[in-house]
């Protein structure tokens, strides 16, 4: 009789605790739906975004010291000149579900890892040595060792959130700040807090107790519920909605100066692709695509489409990243007299105003985009205008985001695409995925199983060079080499680099707003929210 009267009067005190104490909540969009949440897998930025919160990782770059922070690794040493990495794990930590993470973990997360088969991008940077690694577990550490020196071996590890020998699934349990409470898809990602994770153990700090990820693929229905106090944050903050928040928000937005990012576009050349031979062949071709980058006026979509909120692009290294961009690369100019002549000397003609090729088949193509990003829609329709100067009729197609990546990824079935990579990192390793031929992020010509051009095959040959030379005078130079590569060839016609412009609600304290994704969250896990 006791036990039931004790029990009903915990659970009334249960109630009105909940009733006293609201729950602190961090609410931010998503501009598409997560693609996967197996973290090895997660290659988009909303998966992304997902795994670096509910990810554990051995050791995390501080996005504004830009500096390694320890996390389940206390410590770390690199040894054999980059072949080898050693880390020591932090004793009396537990996945989520209240199970020990101990190296054998590590031991399996880098052998999935590392499974051709998973065809993981984030593997990509570790492939530069060839096969897979040995690692050796003794007590609480972990040695991996590559066939080959790995430069910025240790920075690699940002990315490799670490998954459970003895879980069932790829997607739980986790060591992160955060763990998977629900998932309504088309509508949201539901976060709580993990009150396994070591920091909130050990009492070094709680942060929210919720993270709301609102699937919102318009911005300016973002923007609207960020004025109005229903979301928190909001990275790359499109310049039209950065002006309208600095203005009725002057102390909310950060402009932080040209960001690691880079928007671009590029032709389709993949053999799979079910669009005709002759456009095929004027993809390939270098003429082709100098003639189309000399017709772009940068300068317009820097003034027009980013308000002066970014600058024009040369090539893969932003001048954002002081140490790896290649100041000797030339500028692009605007000179369509310059791209028409250029565009005769290799067989094509004006007929009528209409640009044809040396088999009188009309040049016109359709440039997809992401709808809802106001910016590149913009460009799209600017460089729509541009290329009629010199007779090359575009269509401009917006789509939602998973159409978008089905035809850039899946059916090849486009033209062109103006898109752009978001870089995590300074270092060119984080690179690794886009310019190496086999890679599935080699975007107008993926998975190539051997190189399709020489060129692509000189890239190789720098970036594995350049991954595997500890000396970052010899690096720069290689890498130096390839931004002059793809200046030359324009794989991708680089147009323009973002500044890094975020806003922040007054509600959140200890933000620590950076350059590099992800700007405002990145320290998620000491974020409070206030009044709410």
């Amino acid at each position: 009789m006791g036990r039931y009267r004790l029990s009903f009067v915990f659970l009334t005190i249960l109630t009105l605790s909940q009733g006293l104490f609201a729950i602190s909540e961090l609410r931010m969009g998503l501009r598409f739906a997560p693609r996967t949440f197996d973290p090895a897998r997660a290659d988009d930025e909303a998966s992304g975004v997902v795994r670096y919160l509910t990810g554990g990782v051995l050791v995390r770059f501080d996005r504004q010291a830009q500096t390694l922070m320890p996390e389940l690794a206390v410590s770390w040493r690199i040894l054999e000149g980059g072949r080898t990495i050693r880390f020591k794990l932090r004793k009396g930590i537990r996945f989520s579900d209240g199970s020990p993470f101990g190296p054998e973990d590590v031991a399996y997360t880098m052998r999935r890892l590392l499974d051709p088969a998973l065809e993981s991008a984030i593997a990509d940077q570790f492939r530069a040595a060839h096969g897979m690694p040995d690692i050796r577990t003794s007590g609480d550490t972990v040695e991996i060792r590559f066939s080959a020196p790995l430069v910025g071996l240790d920075k690699m590890f940002d990315e490799v959130a670490i998954l459970s020998a003895s879980g069932k699934s790829a997607e739980g349990p986790v060591l992160g700040p955060f763990v998977m409470q629900e998932y309504r898809p088309g509508d949201y990602v539901l976060l709580r807090r993990n009150p396994e994770y070591w920091r909130y153990r050990e009492g070094q700090t709680q942060g929210p107790d919720t993270v709301r990820l609102v699937i919102q693929q318009d911005r300016d229905v973002e923007l609207a519920r960020f004025l109005k106090g229903e979301f928190d944050l909001i990275n790359s903050v499109d310049p039209e909605n950065y002006e309208r928040i600095l203005r009725a928000q002057p102390g909310s937005v950060i402009d932080a100066g040209p960001s690691l990012d880079s928007d671009f576009m590029w032709f389709n050349q993949s053999p799979k692709s079910p669009m005709p031979a002759w456009e095929r062949e004027w993809f390939a071709s270098r003429a082709f695509r100098n003639a189309v980058s000399e017709a772009i006026h940068r300068d317009d979509l820097v003034r027009i489409a980013f308000l002066g909120h970014a600058q024009p692009a040369v090539g893969p290294a932003s001048p954002g990243n002081v140490f790896w961009f290649n100041h000797s690369l030339q500028p692009h100019r605007y000179d369509p007299q310059a791209a028409m002549s250029l565009l005769r000397q290799n067989g094509f003609q004006l007929m009528g105003g209409h640009l044809t090729d040396s088999s009188g088949h009309p040049v016109r193509f359709s440039i997809i985009t992401n709808a809802g990003n106001k910016a590149r829609e913009k460009m799209a329709l600017l460089i729509q205008q541009d290329l009629l100067k010199i007779g090359i009729e575009v269509k401009v197609v917006t789509l939602d985001f998973p159409s978008l990546l089905e035809r850039i990824s899946r059916n090849h079935d486009y033209e062109a695409c103006i898109l752009g990579f978001t870089n995590v990192e300074v270092d060119p390793m984080g690179q690794m995925n886009v310019w190496i031929s086999s890679s599935v992020d080699h975007q107008w010509n993926p998975e190539q199983k051997s190189p399709a051009t020489a060129w692509e095959a000189e890239v190789d040959d720098l970036m594995r060079k350049q991954a595997s030379t500890v000396d970052p005078r010899v690096r720069k130079r290689l890498f130096d080499q390839v931004q002059q590569i793809i200046r030359d060839q324009e794989p991708f016609i680089y147009l323009v680099n973002k500044h890094s412009l975020s806003a922040i609600s007054p509600a959140i304290g200890n933000p620590k707003p950076a350059r590099i994704w992800p700007q405002t969250f990145w320290n998620a896990y000491e974020l409070h929210v206030a009044g709410r």
